[in-house]
C-alpha cells in the first residue's frame, strides 16, 4: 500500500473504527480520527504514535458539518491532504415499528445517514482540490436485507448503500472512487452504545466477525478500490436472494430474529 496516503475516520474511538485506524496507521502514512469522545480518541492516538505511526485526534460530531469540514481542514494542515474518508459513524437501535419512534428515528437518520453524507461531502471538496480521493462508507448486511426489529437501522445502511452507488455513478471517469463496506455482527461497543441510549441492547444467532477482519478488508480496498466490500465470504449473496425470492428471505431472516437484551 501507498505509505503516504492520508486516511480520515469518524467513528474511530472504538470498535471497527478503531481496528481500521490501528490496521491502517500500520501500512498508510497517517491516520485522522474523529469521534465525540476526545479522551477515547486521544487514547487511540496516542497508542498509533507510540507505535511509531502517525495520528492526528480531531474529536468532532458527524451530524455536525462544520466539526466534518473542520477534519478534513486539521488533516490537510497537518499532513497536506486526505487521500480517503472512511465514514465509519453510526448507531444502532433494535425495536418494533410500535417502538421505532420519532425522535429514535431521527437520530439514526441524523448519525447513520446525514453523518455519513457530511463526512463524504467534506472530504469530496478536499478530492476535487487535489485531483484525486475515496470515499468509503461503514454500511451492513442489514443494508441488504432487513430482519424483524431493525427496520429504522437497516433502513438507514439502505440509504448508505443507494448514496454510494449514485456516487459511484457520479464518479465514473473520474479520479474519484466511492466505496460501501457490508460487516456482519462484530464484537464491539455498538451494543453497549444501544444500552446506554435506549435502555437495552441486543442479542440473537447470526454471523459473526472480527473488528480486525473488517479492518483488513477495508485496507484491501483501499490498496485496490472495488465498489463493494464483503468482509465475511459469502454475504454478497443476500441481495441476490433477496431479489431473487424475497418470500424465501422472510423466512430465512426469521431464524436470526434479535432479541431485546436488557
Amino acid at each position: 500500500m501507498d505509505v503516504s496516503k492520508v486516511i480520515a475516520i469518524t467513528g474511530a474511538s472504538a470498535g471497527i473504527g478503531r481496528a481500521c485506524a490501528e490496521r491502517l496507521a500500520a501500512d498508510v502514512g497517517a491516520v485522522v480520527l474523529s469521534a465525540r469522545r476526545a479522551d477515547r480518541l486521544e487514547q487511540v492516538a496516542a497508542g498509533i504514535v507510540s507505535r511509531g505511526g502517525r495520528a492526528l485526534a480531531v474529536p468532532g460530531d458527524v451530524t455536525v458539518p462544520d466539526d466534518m469540514d473542520a477534519l478534513v481542514a486539521r488533516a490537510v494542515a497537518a499532513f497536506g491532504r486526505i487521500d480517503v474518508m472512511i465514514c465509519n459513524a453510526g448507531v444502532g437501535f433494535h425495536g418494533s415499528l410500535a417502538e421505532s419512534t420519532p425522535a429514535i428515528a431521527a437520530r439514526l437518520f441524523d448519525v447513520n445517514v446525514l453523518g455519513t453524507i457530511y463526512a463524504a461531502r467534506a472530504a469530496h471538496a478536499q478530492f476535487v482540490r487535489q485531483g484525486a480521493g475515496h470515499i468509503i462508507a461503514m454500511s451492513s448486511v442489514a443494508g441488504l436485507r432487513g430482519g424483524a426489529g431493525m427496520g429504522l437501522y437497516s433502513a438507514t445502511k439502505a440509504a448508505q448503500v443507494a448514496f454510494v452507488e449514485s456516487l459511484r455513478t457520479e464518479f465514473l471517469g473520474t479520479p474519484f472512487h466511492a466505496s460501501i463496506v457490508f460487516p456482519v455482527s462484530a464484537a464491539t461497543e455498538f451494543r453497549d452504545v444501544m444500552r446506554r441510549e435506549y435502555g437495552y441492547a441486543s442479542e440473537g444467532p447470526g454471523l459473526q466477525q472480527t473488528p480486525e477482519q473488517v479492518a483488513d478488508a477495508v485496507a484491501r480496498c483501499i490498496a485496490h478500490p472495488s465498489a463493494e466490500v464483503h468482509p465475511k465470504r459469502g454475504t454478497k449473496w443476500f441481495r441476490v436472494g433477496a431479489a431473487l425470492a424475497p418470500a424465501w428471505a422472510d423466512r430465512f431472516m426469521r431464524k436470526y430474529d434479535r432479541r431485546k437484551q436488557e
